[in-house]
Protein backbone atom coordinates (compact mmCIF):
# COMPACT_ATOMS: atom_id res chain seq x y z
CA UNK A 1 0.00 0.00 0.00
CA UNK A 2 1.30 3.53 -0.91
CA UNK A 3 2.13 5.85 1.58
CA UNK A 4 0.22 9.40 2.30
CA UNK A 5 0.53 12.34 4.26
CA UNK A 6 -1.35 14.81 5.09
CA UNK A 7 0.43 18.50 6.20
CA UNK A 8 -2.54 20.74 8.15
CA UNK A 9 -0.99 24.44 7.76
CA UNK A 10 -2.50 26.96 10.49
CA UNK A 11 -1.61 30.35 9.22
CA UNK A 12 -3.36 32.12 12.29
CA UNK A 13 -2.89 29.55 14.96
CA UNK A 14 -2.48 31.94 18.01
CA UNK A 15 -4.53 34.61 17.05
CA UNK A 16 -7.33 31.91 16.08
CA UNK A 17 -6.65 29.95 19.29
CA UNK A 18 -7.04 33.21 21.56
CA UNK A 19 -10.14 34.11 19.47
CA UNK A 20 -11.80 30.70 20.41
CA UNK A 21 -10.81 31.22 23.96
CA UNK A 22 -12.36 35.24 23.71
CA UNK A 23 -14.23 35.32 21.35
CA UNK A 24 -14.98 39.62 21.94
CA UNK A 25 -11.29 39.91 20.29
CA UNK A 26 -13.16 38.17 17.11
CA UNK A 27 -12.78 41.74 15.56
CA UNK A 28 -10.38 43.85 16.89
CA UNK A 29 -6.72 44.55 16.39
CA UNK A 30 -4.99 42.87 19.11
CA UNK A 31 -1.02 41.45 18.84
CA UNK A 32 0.58 38.46 21.02
CA UNK A 33 3.64 39.78 22.64
CA UNK A 34 7.28 37.99 23.63
CA UNK A 35 9.87 40.09 25.24
CA UNK A 36 13.21 39.88 23.20
CA UNK A 37 16.47 41.39 24.34
CA UNK A 38 14.87 44.25 26.48
CA UNK A 39 11.62 44.70 24.07
CA UNK A 40 8.26 43.23 22.93
CA UNK A 41 8.24 41.79 20.14
CA UNK A 42 5.14 40.82 18.11
CA UNK A 43 5.06 37.23 17.81
CA UNK A 44 1.46 36.90 16.42
CA UNK A 45 -0.65 39.54 15.20
CA UNK A 46 -4.96 38.98 14.54
CA UNK A 47 -6.39 39.87 11.01
CA UNK A 48 -7.38 43.19 11.76
CA UNK A 49 -3.99 44.73 13.03
CA UNK A 50 -2.12 42.99 9.89
CA UNK A 51 -4.73 44.97 7.89
CA UNK A 52 -3.27 48.06 9.36
CA UNK A 53 0.47 47.18 8.49
CA UNK A 54 1.27 45.38 11.64
CA UNK A 55 3.37 41.85 11.27
CA UNK A 56 4.89 39.37 13.52
CA UNK A 57 8.44 40.70 14.57
CA UNK A 58 8.07 44.04 14.68
CA UNK A 59 8.61 46.15 18.21
CA UNK A 60 5.31 46.45 20.08
CA UNK A 61 6.03 50.19 20.35
CA UNK A 62 6.04 50.71 16.66
CA UNK A 63 2.97 48.86 16.34
CA UNK A 64 1.03 51.25 18.87
CA UNK A 65 2.62 53.97 16.75
CA UNK A 66 0.30 52.44 13.85
CA UNK A 67 -2.62 51.84 16.34
CA UNK A 68 -3.21 53.87 19.50
CA UNK A 69 -5.34 51.30 20.79
CA UNK A 70 -3.59 48.09 20.05
CA UNK A 71 -4.43 45.32 22.70
CA UNK A 72 -0.77 43.75 23.92
CA UNK A 73 -1.12 39.92 25.17
CA UNK A 74 1.57 38.47 26.38
CA UNK A 75 2.68 35.21 24.69
CA UNK A 76 3.56 32.76 26.95
CA UNK A 77 6.77 30.55 25.58
CA UNK A 78 5.74 27.02 24.72
CA UNK A 79 2.04 28.16 24.03
CA UNK A 80 2.10 27.28 20.16
CA UNK A 81 3.25 23.46 21.03
CA UNK A 82 0.73 22.99 23.31
CA UNK A 83 -2.12 24.02 21.09
CA UNK A 84 -0.72 21.66 18.11
CA UNK A 85 -0.65 18.78 20.76
CA UNK A 86 -4.10 19.30 21.81
CA UNK A 87 -5.35 20.18 18.03
CA UNK A 88 -3.24 16.31 17.25
CA UNK A 89 -5.32 14.41 19.76
CA UNK A 90 -8.09 15.86 18.43
CA UNK A 91 -7.25 14.58 14.88
CA UNK A 92 -6.90 10.93 16.64
CA UNK A 93 -10.50 10.60 15.19
CA UNK A 94 -9.36 10.48 11.33
CA UNK A 95 -5.86 8.32 12.07
CA UNK A 96 -4.04 7.05 14.54
CA UNK A 97 -0.66 8.67 13.58
CA UNK A 98 -0.59 12.25 14.19
CA UNK A 99 2.38 14.32 14.77
CA UNK A 100 2.91 18.33 16.01
CA UNK A 101 5.04 20.04 12.84
CA UNK A 102 6.10 23.20 14.98
CA UNK A 103 5.82 25.88 14.76
CA UNK A 104 2.33 26.19 13.24
CA UNK A 105 1.57 22.89 12.06
CA UNK A 106 0.49 19.13 12.01
CA UNK A 107 1.72 15.89 10.09
CA UNK A 108 -0.89 13.05 9.48
CA UNK A 109 -0.25 9.65 8.35
CA UNK A 110 -3.36 8.61 6.61
CA UNK A 111 -2.27 5.55 4.67
CA UNK A 112 -5.14 3.38 4.54
CA UNK A 113 -7.91 6.14 6.21
CA UNK A 114 -9.43 7.79 3.24
CA UNK A 115 -11.41 5.22 1.81
CA UNK A 116 -13.54 5.21 5.20
CA UNK A 117 -14.58 8.61 4.18
CA UNK A 118 -15.55 7.52 0.48
CA UNK A 119 -11.87 8.90 -0.98
CA UNK A 120 -9.26 11.08 -0.42
CA UNK A 121 -11.16 14.63 -1.72
CA UNK A 122 -14.32 13.97 0.81
CA UNK A 123 -11.82 12.93 3.73
CA UNK A 124 -9.59 16.22 3.12
CA UNK A 125 -12.51 18.28 3.19
CA UNK A 126 -14.01 16.80 5.96
CA UNK A 127 -10.74 17.18 8.17
CA UNK A 128 -11.05 21.27 6.55
CA UNK A 129 -14.46 21.65 7.26
CA UNK A 130 -14.44 20.53 11.41
CA UNK A 131 -11.43 22.32 11.81
CA UNK A 132 -12.79 25.68 10.15
CA UNK A 133 -15.98 25.20 12.62
CA UNK A 134 -14.30 25.05 15.50
CA UNK A 135 -12.42 28.49 14.83
CA UNK A 136 -9.66 28.05 12.67
CA UNK A 137 -8.06 29.11 9.29
CA UNK A 138 -6.29 26.00 7.80
CA UNK A 139 -4.47 24.97 4.93
CA UNK A 140 -3.96 21.69 4.01
CA UNK A 141 -2.10 19.04 1.52
CA UNK A 142 -2.06 15.34 0.67
CA UNK A 143 0.72 13.85 -0.59
CA UNK A 144 3.04 10.47 -0.83
CA UNK A 145 5.68 12.20 1.42
CA UNK A 146 6.06 14.62 4.01
CA UNK A 147 7.87 17.08 1.88
CA UNK A 148 5.44 17.14 -0.60
CA UNK A 149 2.26 17.59 1.49
CA UNK A 150 3.74 19.87 3.29
CA UNK A 151 4.77 22.02 0.34
CA UNK A 152 0.96 21.83 -1.07
CA UNK A 153 0.19 22.88 2.18
CA UNK A 154 2.07 26.02 1.88
CA UNK A 155 2.83 26.68 -1.14
CA UNK A 156 -0.20 25.10 -3.41
CA UNK A 157 -3.28 25.40 -3.93
CA UNK A 158 -6.22 25.03 -1.20
CA UNK A 159 -6.07 21.47 -0.51
CA UNK A 160 -4.23 20.50 -2.63
CA UNK A 161 -4.07 16.58 -3.13
CA UNK A 162 -0.62 14.78 -5.21
CA UNK A 163 -1.72 12.28 -6.89
CA UNK A 164 0.69 9.30 -5.64
CA UNK A 165 4.10 8.77 -7.33
CA UNK A 166 3.45 12.57 -9.04
CA UNK A 167 5.66 14.64 -6.17
CA UNK A 168 8.24 14.86 -8.77
CA UNK A 169 5.93 16.65 -10.92
CA UNK A 170 4.65 19.01 -8.45
CA UNK A 171 8.50 19.93 -7.46
CA UNK A 172 9.03 21.94 -10.27
CA UNK A 173 7.23 24.23 -9.61
CA UNK A 174 7.64 25.13 -6.11
CA UNK A 175 10.29 27.80 -4.79
CA UNK A 176 13.34 26.90 -2.57
CA UNK A 177 11.49 27.36 0.55
CA UNK A 178 8.75 24.77 -0.11
CA UNK A 179 11.53 22.15 0.76
CA UNK A 180 11.40 23.10 3.97
CA UNK A 181 15.64 24.41 3.46
CA UNK A 182 17.15 26.83 6.15
CA UNK A 183 17.20 30.58 4.92
CA UNK A 184 20.29 31.42 3.85
CA UNK A 185 20.34 28.16 1.38
CA UNK A 186 17.22 29.80 0.35
CA UNK A 187 19.09 33.14 -0.03
CA UNK A 188 21.52 32.13 -1.96
CA UNK A 189 19.36 30.22 -4.50
CA UNK A 190 17.34 33.20 -5.42
CA UNK A 191 20.36 35.56 -5.50
CA UNK A 192 21.39 33.26 -8.67
CA UNK A 193 18.03 33.25 -10.19
CA UNK A 194 17.12 29.99 -9.19
CA UNK A 195 13.50 30.73 -8.24
CA UNK A 196 11.91 27.55 -8.53
CA UNK A 197 13.22 24.17 -7.74
CA UNK A 198 12.68 22.97 -11.78
CA UNK A 199 15.59 25.26 -12.48
CA UNK A 200 18.46 23.44 -10.70
CA UNK A 201 16.35 20.47 -9.48
CA UNK A 202 18.39 18.43 -12.84
CA UNK A 203 22.01 19.81 -11.96
CA UNK A 204 24.63 17.23 -11.32
CA UNK A 205 24.04 16.40 -7.52
CA UNK A 206 28.01 16.92 -6.93
CA UNK A 207 27.49 20.70 -8.26
CA UNK A 208 24.52 21.15 -5.66
CA UNK A 209 26.38 19.46 -2.96
CA UNK A 210 29.87 21.99 -3.36
CA UNK A 211 27.61 24.74 -3.57
CA UNK A 212 24.69 24.43 -1.07
CA UNK A 213 25.55 21.34 1.30
CA UNK A 214 24.10 17.50 1.52
CA UNK A 215 20.71 19.72 3.53
CA UNK A 216 19.53 20.47 -0.28
CA UNK A 217 19.68 17.31 -1.51
CA UNK A 218 18.29 15.39 1.56
CA UNK A 219 15.74 17.91 1.25
CA UNK A 220 15.09 17.12 -2.72
CA UNK A 221 14.91 13.18 -1.73
CA UNK A 222 12.81 13.57 1.14
CA UNK A 223 10.35 15.75 -1.16
CA UNK A 224 10.19 13.04 -3.97
CA UNK A 225 11.07 9.88 -1.57
CA UNK A 226 14.17 8.65 -2.67
CA UNK A 227 14.82 9.23 1.10
CA UNK A 228 12.45 7.90 3.71
CA UNK A 229 11.00 10.46 6.10
CA UNK A 230 9.43 9.41 9.69
CA UNK A 231 7.46 11.70 12.11
CA UNK A 232 7.31 10.77 15.92
CA UNK A 233 3.65 10.31 16.63
CA UNK A 234 1.98 12.31 19.88
CA UNK A 235 0.17 9.15 21.08
CA UNK A 236 2.15 5.99 20.29
CA UNK A 237 0.26 3.36 18.17
CA UNK A 238 -0.44 0.89 20.76
CA UNK A 239 0.18 -2.84 18.52
CA UNK A 240 -3.21 -4.12 20.06
CA UNK A 241 -5.75 -1.39 18.95
CA UNK A 242 -9.03 -1.78 16.87
CA UNK A 243 -11.01 1.34 15.45
CA UNK A 244 -14.58 1.61 14.34
CA UNK A 245 -15.54 4.82 12.45
CA UNK A 246 -19.18 5.94 12.55
CA UNK A 247 -20.96 7.21 9.52
CA UNK A 248 -24.02 8.73 11.81
CA UNK A 249 -22.76 9.90 15.19
CA UNK A 250 -24.00 7.02 17.96
CA UNK A 251 -26.04 8.77 20.78
CA UNK A 252 -28.02 5.47 22.00
CA UNK A 253 -26.78 3.22 25.17
CA UNK A 254 -27.60 0.36 23.00
CA UNK A 255 -25.49 1.94 20.12
CA UNK A 256 -22.27 2.11 22.24
CA UNK A 257 -22.72 -1.56 23.45
CA UNK A 258 -23.33 -2.64 19.72
CA UNK A 259 -19.95 -0.98 18.87
CA UNK A 260 -18.32 -2.29 21.90
CA UNK A 261 -19.11 -5.74 21.08
CA UNK A 262 -17.76 -5.70 17.72
CA UNK A 263 -15.02 -4.57 18.57
CA UNK A 264 -13.74 -6.82 21.35
CA UNK A 265 -14.93 -10.21 19.27
CA UNK A 266 -12.14 -8.04 16.47
CA UNK A 267 -9.64 -7.65 19.08
CA UNK A 268 -9.92 -10.68 20.84
CA UNK A 269 -9.92 -13.06 17.58
CA UNK A 270 -6.58 -11.31 16.91
CA UNK A 271 -5.66 -12.18 20.91
CA UNK A 272 -6.54 -15.79 20.53
CA UNK A 273 -4.52 -16.22 17.73
CA UNK A 274 -1.57 -14.96 19.28
CA UNK A 275 -2.22 -16.71 22.40
CA UNK A 276 -2.62 -13.85 24.41
CA UNK A 277 -4.99 -11.93 26.59
CA UNK A 278 -5.07 -8.68 27.73
CA UNK A 279 -4.49 -7.36 31.65
CA UNK A 280 -5.57 -3.50 31.14
CA UNK A 281 -7.47 -2.09 28.30
CA UNK A 282 -9.33 1.42 27.48
CA UNK A 283 -12.90 1.79 25.17
CA UNK A 284 -12.27 5.44 23.88
CA UNK A 285 -15.40 7.18 22.21
CA UNK A 286 -14.60 10.19 20.48
CA UNK A 287 -17.41 12.67 20.12
CA UNK A 288 -18.83 15.18 17.82
CA UNK A 289 -18.12 18.11 19.55
CA UNK A 290 -14.28 16.90 20.38
CA UNK A 291 -14.75 15.48 23.45
CA UNK A 292 -13.39 12.33 24.58
CA UNK A 293 -15.39 9.48 26.96
CA UNK A 294 -13.16 6.14 28.25
CA UNK A 295 -13.96 3.25 30.32
CA UNK A 296 -11.06 1.30 31.47
CA UNK A 297 -11.03 -1.67 32.74
CA UNK A 298 -8.02 -4.54 34.52
CA UNK A 299 -8.17 -8.33 34.63
CA UNK A 300 -6.10 -10.54 37.14
CA UNK A 301 -5.57 -12.90 34.44
CA UNK A 302 -5.06 -12.67 30.63
CA UNK A 303 -8.41 -12.64 28.96
CA UNK A 304 -9.60 -13.00 25.39
CA UNK A 305 -13.13 -14.09 26.34
CA UNK A 306 -15.60 -11.58 24.79
CA UNK A 307 -18.83 -12.40 27.04
CA UNK A 308 -16.58 -11.53 30.10
CA UNK A 309 -14.87 -8.75 28.76
CA UNK A 310 -18.21 -7.27 27.70
CA UNK A 311 -19.40 -7.71 31.49
CA UNK A 312 -16.93 -5.34 32.92
CA UNK A 313 -17.25 -2.58 30.25
CA UNK A 314 -21.08 -2.63 30.68
CA UNK A 315 -21.58 -1.51 34.01
CA UNK A 316 -19.78 2.23 33.00
CA UNK A 317 -21.87 2.38 29.75
CA UNK A 318 -24.51 4.24 31.43
CA UNK A 319 -22.19 6.39 32.51
CA UNK A 320 -20.80 7.76 29.00
CA UNK A 321 -22.23 10.91 27.81
CA UNK A 322 -22.87 11.24 24.04
CA UNK A 323 -23.93 14.95 23.98
CA UNK A 324 -24.47 15.26 19.90
CA UNK A 325 -23.11 11.68 19.58
CA UNK A 326 -20.31 9.43 19.26
CA UNK A 327 -18.22 9.32 15.65
CA UNK A 328 -15.37 7.24 16.34
CA UNK A 329 -15.14 4.23 18.46
CA UNK A 330 -11.26 2.66 19.94
CA UNK A 331 -10.65 0.16 22.26
CA UNK A 332 -6.93 -0.32 23.00
CA UNK A 333 -5.00 -3.67 25.11
CA UNK A 334 -2.58 -1.44 26.72
CA UNK A 335 -1.27 -4.17 28.81
CA UNK A 336 -1.22 -7.85 27.23
CA UNK A 337 0.44 -11.42 28.29
CA UNK A 338 0.64 -14.62 27.03
CA UNK A 339 -2.28 -16.80 27.82
CA UNK A 340 -1.20 -20.34 29.30
CA UNK A 341 -3.57 -23.05 28.21
CA UNK A 342 -4.35 -25.38 30.87
CA UNK A 343 -4.76 -29.25 30.27
CA UNK A 344 -7.82 -30.78 31.79
CA UNK A 345 -8.51 -33.19 33.75
CA UNK A 346 -11.38 -35.82 33.91
CA UNK A 347 -11.18 -36.10 37.16
CA UNK A 348 -11.30 -32.58 38.47
CA UNK A 349 -13.45 -30.09 36.63
CA UNK A 350 -12.18 -27.32 39.30
CA UNK A 351 -8.52 -26.18 38.66
CA UNK A 352 -8.52 -23.91 42.28
CA UNK A 353 -6.73 -20.71 41.79
CA UNK A 354 -6.00 -21.65 37.73
CA UNK A 355 -9.67 -21.98 37.10
CA UNK A 356 -10.01 -19.07 34.77
CA UNK A 357 -13.79 -18.59 36.37
CA UNK A 358 -12.12 -17.84 39.22
CA UNK A 359 -10.18 -14.59 38.01
CA UNK A 360 -12.84 -13.75 35.97
CA UNK A 361 -15.31 -13.16 39.13
CA UNK A 362 -12.56 -11.58 40.90
CA UNK A 363 -12.93 -9.18 37.51
CA UNK A 364 -16.72 -8.88 37.71
CA UNK A 365 -16.21 -8.21 41.55
CA UNK A 366 -13.98 -5.62 41.16
CA UNK A 367 -15.52 -3.92 38.18
CA UNK A 368 -18.62 -3.43 40.97
CA UNK A 369 -16.55 -2.62 44.15
CA UNK A 370 -13.74 -0.84 42.62
CA UNK A 371 -9.86 -1.93 41.29
CA UNK A 372 -8.22 -3.18 44.39
CA UNK A 373 -11.17 -4.28 46.89
CA UNK A 374 -10.35 -7.94 46.45
CA UNK A 375 -7.13 -8.60 47.64
CA UNK A 376 -4.86 -11.95 47.14
CA UNK A 377 -2.17 -12.43 50.13
CA UNK A 378 0.96 -14.77 50.08
CA UNK A 379 3.61 -15.46 52.84
CA UNK A 380 6.52 -13.81 53.12
CA UNK A 381 9.70 -14.83 55.18
CA UNK A 382 9.56 -12.43 58.28
CA UNK A 383 8.96 -13.04 61.49
CA UNK A 384 7.21 -9.93 62.43
CA UNK A 385 3.02 -10.48 61.68
CA UNK A 386 2.47 -7.43 59.54
CA UNK A 387 5.81 -8.23 57.24
CA UNK A 388 4.87 -12.06 57.14
CA UNK A 389 2.18 -11.40 54.59
CA UNK A 390 2.63 -9.74 51.13
CA UNK A 391 -0.04 -8.45 48.41
CA UNK A 392 -0.20 -10.10 45.25
CA UNK A 393 -1.79 -9.02 41.73
CA UNK A 394 -1.59 -11.92 40.11
CA UNK A 395 -3.52 -15.46 40.75
CA UNK A 396 -0.94 -17.16 39.35
CA UNK A 397 2.03 -15.98 41.38
CA UNK A 398 3.52 -18.79 43.39
CA UNK A 399 5.74 -18.46 46.88
CA UNK A 400 8.26 -20.25 48.23
CA UNK A 401 7.41 -19.80 51.85
CA UNK A 402 4.63 -21.18 53.58
CA UNK A 403 2.06 -20.14 56.21
CA UNK A 404 2.57 -20.40 60.07
CA UNK A 405 0.42 -22.53 61.25
CA UNK A 406 2.14 -23.52 64.77
CA UNK A 407 0.02 -21.03 67.05
CA UNK A 408 -3.14 -18.82 66.47
CA UNK A 409 -2.83 -15.48 64.52
CA UNK A 410 -5.91 -13.27 64.37
CA UNK A 411 -7.94 -13.59 61.67
CA UNK A 412 -7.95 -9.22 61.68
CA UNK A 413 -4.49 -8.19 61.57
CA UNK A 414 -3.77 -4.14 62.15
CA UNK A 415 -1.32 -3.28 59.16
CA UNK A 416 0.48 -1.13 62.07
CA UNK A 417 0.40 -2.05 65.78
CA UNK A 418 -2.02 0.61 67.41
CA UNK A 419 -0.96 1.72 71.38
CA UNK A 420 -2.67 0.61 74.41
CA UNK A 421 -2.72 1.65 78.18
CA UNK A 422 -2.42 -2.15 80.00
CA UNK A 423 -2.40 -3.10 83.87
CA UNK A 424 -0.24 -6.26 84.28
CA UNK A 425 0.79 -7.37 87.92
CA UNK A 426 3.76 -8.98 87.46
CA UNK A 427 7.15 -9.89 84.28
CA UNK A 428 5.05 -12.32 81.93
CA UNK A 429 1.44 -12.12 83.02
CA UNK A 430 -1.30 -11.19 80.77
CA UNK A 431 -2.81 -7.66 81.64
CA UNK A 432 -5.80 -7.46 84.15
CA UNK A 433 -7.23 -4.77 81.52
CA UNK A 434 -6.63 -2.70 78.81
CA UNK A 435 -7.58 0.43 77.44
CA UNK A 436 -8.18 0.69 73.37
CA UNK A 437 -9.93 3.85 71.95
CA UNK A 438 -11.46 4.88 75.33
CA UNK A 439 -12.65 1.40 76.13
CA UNK A 440 -11.60 -0.51 79.10
CA UNK A 441 -11.54 -4.31 78.53
CA UNK A 442 -11.20 -6.48 81.39
CA UNK A 443 -9.25 -9.82 80.73
CA UNK A 444 -10.99 -13.29 81.63
CA UNK A 445 -8.66 -15.59 79.99
CA UNK A 446 -5.21 -15.27 78.19
CA UNK A 447 -2.78 -17.28 76.73
CA UNK A 448 0.95 -16.41 76.59
CA UNK A 449 3.62 -14.85 76.27
CA UNK A 450 4.89 -16.01 72.51
CA UNK A 451 7.96 -14.14 72.03
CA UNK A 452 8.86 -12.93 68.51
CA UNK A 453 12.38 -11.21 67.64
CA UNK A 454 13.21 -8.82 65.68
CA UNK A 455 15.33 -9.11 62.40
CA UNK A 456 17.98 -7.28 63.76
CA UNK A 457 20.55 -8.74 59.80
CA UNK A 458 18.02 -6.31 58.65
CA UNK A 459 16.78 -3.86 61.57
CA UNK A 460 17.02 -2.84 64.67
CA UNK A 461 14.82 -3.08 67.47
CA UNK A 462 13.42 -5.04 70.52
CA UNK A 463 11.71 -8.13 70.80
CA UNK A 464 7.73 -8.72 71.36
CA UNK A 465 5.73 -10.96 74.16
CA UNK A 466 2.69 -11.69 72.56
CA UNK A 467 -0.48 -12.67 74.34
CA UNK A 468 -4.09 -13.94 73.38
CA UNK A 469 -6.53 -12.53 75.74
CA UNK A 470 -10.46 -12.60 75.84
CA UNK A 471 -12.78 -9.52 77.44
CA UNK A 472 -15.77 -10.32 79.85
CA UNK A 473 -17.70 -9.22 76.35
CA UNK A 474 -15.94 -12.71 74.67
CA UNK A 475 -13.80 -10.60 72.58
CA UNK A 476 -10.56 -12.00 71.64
CA UNK A 477 -7.58 -9.63 70.66
CA UNK A 478 -3.62 -9.94 70.16
CA UNK A 479 -1.43 -8.11 71.86
CA UNK A 480 1.90 -7.57 72.93
CA UNK A 481 4.80 -5.65 74.98
CA UNK A 482 7.65 -4.31 73.37
CA UNK A 483 10.57 -5.36 74.95
CA UNK A 484 11.81 -6.68 78.49
CA UNK A 485 9.87 -6.29 81.77
CA UNK A 486 11.88 -4.27 84.30
CA UNK A 487 10.69 -2.86 87.47
CA UNK A 488 12.09 0.27 87.05
CA UNK A 489 11.14 1.63 82.94
CA UNK A 490 7.72 0.74 81.68
CA UNK A 491 7.63 -0.14 78.39
CA UNK A 492 4.98 -0.01 75.53
CA UNK A 493 1.92 -2.43 74.87
CA UNK A 494 0.05 -2.45 71.68
CA UNK A 495 -2.91 -4.28 70.04
CA UNK A 496 -2.22 -5.93 66.81
CA UNK A 497 -5.38 -8.06 65.44
CA UNK A 498 -8.40 -9.49 66.22
CA UNK A 499 -9.93 -13.06 66.51
CA UNK A 500 -12.96 -13.72 65.34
Amino acid sequence: MSRRFIAIWFPHLMTDWLIRCRPVLRDQAFVLAMPDHGRMIVTAASMAAQAQGITKGMAVADARALIGNLQVIDDKPGQSGRILSALGEWAVRFTPVTATDLPDGLILDVTGCAHLWGGEQLYMEDIVNRLTRIGYQVRTGMAGTIGAAWAVSRFGATSAIVPTGEQSVVLREMPPAALRLEPGICERLIKLGLRQAGSFVDMPRTVLRRRFGQELLMRLDQFTGLENEVIQPLLPVEPYQERLPCLEPIVTGTGIEIALRRLLEMLCQRLRQEEKGLRSAQFKCYKVDGGIEQLDIGTGHPSHNVGHLFRLFESGIPALKPDLGIELFILEAAVVEDVRPLQETFWNAAGGLEDVSIAELIDRLESKTGKGTVRRYLPAEHHWPEWSVKAVSSLSEKTTASWKTGRPRPIQLLSKPEPIEVAAPIPDYPPMHFRYKNKVHKVKKADGPERIESEWWLREGQHRDYYVVEDEAGGRYWIFRLGHYTGNKSYSWFIHGFFA
